[in-house]
């Protein structure tokens, strides 16, 4: 297949709308390195959540896979079907929050009212998005925020990721369940992503750069062998194929509200304020993956990325919807997957002779949306004791590059230091009450006007 575009363009597409459709291997190419370690740490890290499915929701093991694997095919629409330069991923800092809600007494052991619960959270998100995004509301919000005030919700989200992979219990902290294989993986990862020794060493030497182009599957490899050794990590295959057909179907009438009838108003009204605290973590992933791309654009001059927020909001809002309708657990449909969009977007900086487009490297690691992977059970159960490494390694790849990023933005000394109160605050309290002591230190330590665009304050 010839080059897909001239020098400076946007990768090709079919157009409907605000949106671009891309199709695997017409617009995007095949990278072998990008579906391997896609495999390995997309595939662990979708199957996070089985357990919640089973033990809150009242599925069985295959009703959860089905629905880890709907969720892992609608946060493929992202690139595919809307456009977006993104690797999407979850809005993983409003889970607890959503486990908090549907534990309350109010839904607690009824299954209907869980998923109604679910649904209506997807559907008010879905509208603050769709409102905000068709009206470019959204898009002008995120155009006056100060360089300090992103990045103290970017340095935040570094913050709170380290804390919750060194939390006691955390399924995150592998350092703590898998203390030799885990430490290993996560220190073997954070190297191949970032290490400038690895690099500079890999100019002059072929097979250190090829490994490296493997990204962070080295890490998992390496650190699932040794785990099997230690005992740290259990293998337990099943050697069957999931029935998709009857999964779907128990999980249909199960959880859809076209099946269990759609939540009362009282639910809307009760779950519309964890929608709305959603919205921050949203437009706090659409702010870093903004800077992370402008960032990456500096070293690739033949492709434009197109960032849109607006497009952003109506892509991640419609994704929310069939969500709610298909397979309701609220928050898997986020716009960015921080740690790896990092990994990919480095990959991608070091020139077209190595990746032809971002979208290759999106489309390729989330193996273009198909779902054969969660379908092949035996894959499913290789995967799941990896489970905590692939929580660990993104949230440390997240942690590093978000405080890289943050600590780029400003220069200034007192809005250094505004930058970071605020990321302590959105780390440790709600994310309503981070945003309003970040609001309140900025103001204070740097005056109100750096919330004023510099056009209009000349």
């Amino acid at each position: 297949m010839g080059k897909l575009r001239s020098d400076g363009a946007v990768q090709p597409g079919v157009k409907w709308g605000p949106f671009t459709m891309r199709i695997p291997l017409l617009h995007l190419r095949f990278s072998l390195s990008d579906m391997l370690q896609g495999f390995a740490v997309a595939g662990a890290t979708g199957l996070a959540l089985v357990p919640y499915f089973m033990a809150l929701l009242g599925l069985n093991f295959e009703e959860a896979v089905t629905m880890a694997m709907f969720h892992s095919l609608l946060i493929s629409f992202s690139w595919m079907f809307f456009g977006d330069p993104y690797a999407p991923g979850w809005l993983t800092p409003a889970i607890p929050f959503v486990v908090a809600f549907i534990t309350a007494p109010a839904y607690m052991g009824d299954h209907v009212s869980q998923f109604q619960a679910m649904t209506a959270l997807s559907l008010n998100f879905a509208g603050i998005l769709i409102v905000l995004g068709a009206t470019g509301l959204g898009a002008k919000l995120i155009k006056i925020v100060p360089n300090v005030f992103k990045g103290g919700i970017i340095l935040g989200a570094a913050v709170a990721a380290f804390l919750r992979v060194t939390k006691d219990g955390d399924a995150a902290n592998v350092f703590q369940s898998a203390p030799i294989a885990g430490t290993l993986g996560v220190i073997i990862c954070l190297a191949f992503a970032f290490s400038k020794p690895l690099q500079a060493l890999a100019i002059n030497k072929r097979w250190l750069a090829t490994l490296l182009g493997f990204g962070l599957l080295p890490g998992f490899v390496i650190a699932g062998t040794i785990g099997f050794f230690t005992g740290e990590f259990q293998y337990t295959i099943r050697w069957e194929i999931l029935d998709v057909v009857t999964s779907t179907t128990s999980l249909w009438q199960k959880a859809s509200p076209l099946a269990i009838g759609w939540p009362p108003i009282e639910t809307f009204i009760a779950s519309f304020p964890l929608a709305l605290i959603t919205y921050i973590l949203f437009f706090g992933d659409v702010v870093t993956g903004n800077e992370m791309i402008e960032q990456a654009q500096t070293s690739r001059s033949d492709e434009t990325l197109e960032i849109n927020p607006s497009r952003a909001h109506m892509a991640t809002g419609i994704r929310n919807i069939l969500m709610g309708i298909v397979a309701p657990f609220f928050a898997t449909q986020g716009v960015l997957w921080t740690g790896i969009q990092v990994v990919l977007l480095k990959r991608w900086s070091q020139g077209r002779d190595k990746l032809d487009s971002i979208f290759d490297s999106i489309g390729s690691f989330y193996a273009f949306g198909l779902p054969f992977l969660f379908i092949l059970l035996p894959l499913v159960t290789l995967l799941e004791p990896l489970l905590p490494l692939a929580l660990a390694v993104t949230l440390v790849l997240t942690a590093f590059a978000c405080a890289t990023l943050a600590l780029s933005l400003v220069e200034d000394a007192t809005e250094r230091g505004a930058m970071v109160i605020t990321a302590m605050a959105f780390s440790v309290f709600e994310p309503w009450l981070g945003l309003l002591i970040g609001l309140m230190v900025i103001a204070a330590l740097c005056g109100l006007q750096v919330f004023i665009p510099k056009e209009e304050s000349r």
